[in-house]
């Protein structure tokens, strides 16, 4: 093929070019050649190599909660995609926009049944909202002007391109200029009377999920607040948060039944502004799934398509909520006192020394759930979280929100058994020099599992079944591991230690891993 005639891969590129996408995190094989080969043909989209598919989709999913886009990612054939879903399911779950370009076979090639042929379509469609198989290089352009506008409609989605080889290679006439985007849509004048009304009627409650949860709609939030006495909440993994001192504190839901319905007892109506009625993460014996108390009432101000930041703003305004909200302070926690670690003195030291500006990734599992509080009085920052319960996202993540966020600081608050589904995303951090600091919890087992036994009424003590939740002989050494990987890192295990440790690493710019052993 001559090489000064655009294939169809180029003008896919081009097109996403055109579109605003600028990013590929992309782990490619040979049916994706051509489509590596239109990046040198193609300014204007950066390309971000992971070593395996969850990292890639993984930081899809992190820069996405940070630049407000979809980033592209580039997937090898059905195995390829598979090895990325768990990721592709948390960003789903948290309602993010992600482009997955996933290669396939030559079409003619495919009736010989191949070593990797799959059924691609099989295994994108339960991540995706919007799935083609692209026909030929004449329409991959268009197909990808509509991914874009498919990832892009309000409040976020996960679109899926297949795209054979053939349709790469072949040659195509142009890009395809950018689409229409459906945004979000204004809430209805009922729904805004309707949540006035229990605001007025006194033991209401806001739940706030997306952008309700940041900038104006949460300061709208926290004015509605102050006039009324209503409770703010938000859900036990909210996509992404506005925390710290200077901004409206935000009570999070716990993650098990019991004191989910504790907290929220009293309350008789639950506003939802962008989200759904708070539901358990499992089922337990005799315990309910769905987590408003007896006598609650959910109440839907925005669903998540609607533009929940200007119906707050709307509610705060109908009733009068003009007063100043209420922010939360400087400080409120001491430095604990010299001695061993634990999630309470973890998420302390964290709070301490956090920068002005850091984005914080939680996914410590068993290590935030009690010590959410600890952060509100933390120097402003933004908060995302694991969305879909797939353990794995963080450090994939933290790598997509410093691509998207390269001036601010990245803390990763990261359990050990989790972070080696993906510590692959440690060598992409090194290699493009990305300014994150992880903090592994290192208490070498899958405690959350531990928690769980007990939960479900599954209690023993048998050794047999402890083995399974247990991940020492041979101990993780966090520290090698990241030498590994090209990262530096530090092994702690006293509360001096870590904040020490933790004060030189937000000083200093490129990756760096703390190991917090408790």
């Amino acid at each position: 093929m001559n090489p000064n005639i655009m294939n169809g891969a180029e003008s896919l590129l081009r097109t996403f070019v055109a579109s605003g996408i600028d990013i590929c995190f992309a782990n490619p094989g040979t049916s994706e050649m051509h489509f590596v080969s239109a990046l040198d043909r193609a300014p204007g989209m950066r390309a971000v190599l992971g070593l395996f598919e969850g990292v890639v989709t993984g930081a899809a999913d992190g820069y996405a909660r940070m630049a407000g886009k979809p980033a592209v990612t580039l997937l090898h054939l059905g195995p390829g995609l598979a090895n990325g879903l768990a990721n592709l399911h948390n960003a789903r779950k948290g309602e993010v926009p992600v482009i997955n370009v996933v290669g396939d076979h030559a079409t003619a090639h495919r009736a010989y049944d191949a070593p990797l042929t799959a059924d691609v379509s099989a295994f994108a469609r339960p991540v995706s909202h919007w799935l083609v198989s692209t026909r030929d290089a004449s329409t991959a352009a268009a197909d990808g002007a509509r991914a874009v506008q498919a990832a892009r409609a309000a409040p976020g989605q996960i679109a899926t391109l297949i795209l054979p080889a053939d349709a790469a290679w072949s040659p195509a006439e142009r890009p395809a200029p950018p689409l229409p985007v459906q945004g979000p849509v204004p809430v209805s004048h009922e729904a805004l009377a309707q949540a006035a009304e229990a605001l007025r009627a006194g033991s209401a409650a806001l739940l706030l999920r997306h952008a309700a949860a940041r900038g104006k709609g949460l300061l709208a939030a926290g004015r509605i607040a102050a006039a009324t006495g209503a409770r703010l909440f938000c859900d036990t993994f909210a996509p992404r948060l506005e925390r710290g001192a200077g901004r409206v504190a935000l009570e999070r839901v716990p993650y098990r039944p019991e004191p989910a319905l504790a907290m929220l007892d009293g309350v008789k109506t639950l506003i939802l502004v962008g989200g759904q009625p708070p539901i358990a993460f499992f089922a337990y014996p005799d315990q309910p799934s769905q987590l408003t108390p007896q006598g609650c009432t959910p109440l839907v101000l925005s669903h998540p398509h609607e533009d929940g930041t200007a119906a707050l703003e709307a509610l705060a305004d109908l009733i009068g909520a003009r007063g100043p909200a209420r922010l939360a302070a400087r400080g409120g926690f001491d430095l604990p006192a010299d001695g061993g670690l634990d999630p309470a003195a973890i998420a302390a030291i964290v709070g301490h020394h956090l920068p002005e500006g850091a984005v914080v990734i939680d996914e410590s599992v068993t290590g935030s759930f009690a010590h959410h509080r600890f952060l509100d009085g933390a120097a402003p920052h933004d908060v995302i979280n694991l969305t879909g319960g797939a353990i794995g996202d963080g450090l994939p993540m933290a790598t997509g929100a410093a691509v998207a966020c390269p001036d601010r600081k990245v803390i990763c608050m990261q359990a050990d058994g989790s972070a080696m589904y993906t510590l692959q995303a440690l060598w992409t951090q090194a290699r493009y020099g990305l300014d994150v600091v992880t903090v592994i919890y290192a208490n070498r087992s899958y405690k959350v599992l531990v928690e769980e036994l007990k939960a479900v009424g599954a209690a023993t003590t048998s050794p047999t079944a402890l083995d399974m939740f247990d991940i020492t002989r041979p101990h993780l050494d966090w520290v090698k591991l990241a030498a590994g990987m090209g990262v530096e890192g530090v092994r702690v295990e006293t509360t001096r230690a870590l904040s020490e440790a933790l004060k030189s690493a937000v000083t200093a710019r490129g990756p760096r891993l703390i190991e917090a052993v408790y």
